[in-house]
């Protein structure tokens, strides 16, 4: 499978990366450095998740690594947003970021648009050097795209064989827009499926290997999220396994247009 995925501005993203959601400040220092000390080069924050100095520390000045983080709901708008990102650099340490994403479209604020219209200041200025978007749907994406006629780079979504957002992929597809699963796992509740289990079997590999794999067979980014170095380096060995035909067709059968773990970014 390809290490990389090139997005629609042309640069390219590691596949699979860690995620730090829920990583306290205080470990987030030793768990990036883990993360890279197993061959990780993509490491996902967010100005929510309060460990922005953590991950800066972990990264120590290192330049080869993709940096993602988001702006967070309350710094919506033009210049809230502006001002926010200067607060992730900041507490990132950087004088850029590879990547960085609006959080949550929140349309109950009616703010996406101009928040967009900011990201696309940033990346012009080369200090956001790719934008996107997390937990769009298509009205929010078709929104930031007519006001703009730029196309986010990436939407980072909830996505894991419960919930496979098929609708939302072809919109993705059709626009050339990265597809970045978080919560790839069903957060736990797909690794004890039969079928999970069963496939996972078949090609000696854990459940949580073989369910990454579906990911990286049908071309998603994923950052799964783990606080120990084994369970890091299992993950990362996920792009070593190869599923065949009918154990994607198995876990593709696992959909469910229900199956959403998290909050649904249209009621927000």
């Amino acid at each position: 499978m390809p290490d990389t995925l090139t997005m629609n501005d042309g640069r390219a993203i590691p596949a699979i990366g860690f995620g730090t959601y829920l990583v306290p400040n205080d470990e987030a220092a030793r768990i990036t450095r883990e993360g890279l000390e197993v061959g990780y080069r993509l490491v996902d924050t967010a100005a929510f998740y309060g460990n922005e100095i953590g991950v800066a520390d972990g990264l120590s000045g290192r330049d080869d690594v993709f940096v993602t983080t988001k702006l967070w709901r309350s710094d919506m708008g033009f210049d809230p947003a502006l001002r926010a990102f200067d607060r992730s650099l900041e507490r990132l340490g950087r004088g850029s970021v590879d990547l960085y994403l609006i959080h949550w479209p929140m349309p109950s604020l009616g703010k996406y648009v101009e928040t967009w219209q900011a990201l696309v200041r940033l990346r012009d200025e080369g200090r956001a050097k790719s934008i996107g978007v997390s937990n769009f749907g298509p009205d929010h994406l078709r929104g930031i795209i007519d006001a703009t006629g730029v196309v986010p780079a990436l939407n980072q979504v909830e996505l894991h064989p419960g919930f496979q957002q098929r609708p939302l992929r072809e919109f993705h597809a059709a626009h050339g827009i990265v597809t970045q699963s978080w919560g790839p796992l069903g957060q736990g509740t797909m690794l004890e499926h039969p079928e999970v289990v069963r496939i996972a079997g078949r090609h000696g590999c854990s459940p949580a290997q073989a369910i990454l794999a579906w990911h990286l067979h049908h071309g998603l980014a994923v950052i799964p999220k783990a606080s120990a170095k084994e369970r890091l380096s299992a993950n990362l060995a996920a792009s070593d396994v190869t599923l065949e035909l009918e154990d994607i067709d198995a876990i593709d059968a696992l959909d469910d247009p229900d199956g959403r773990l998290g909050p649904n970014p249209a009621n927000l």
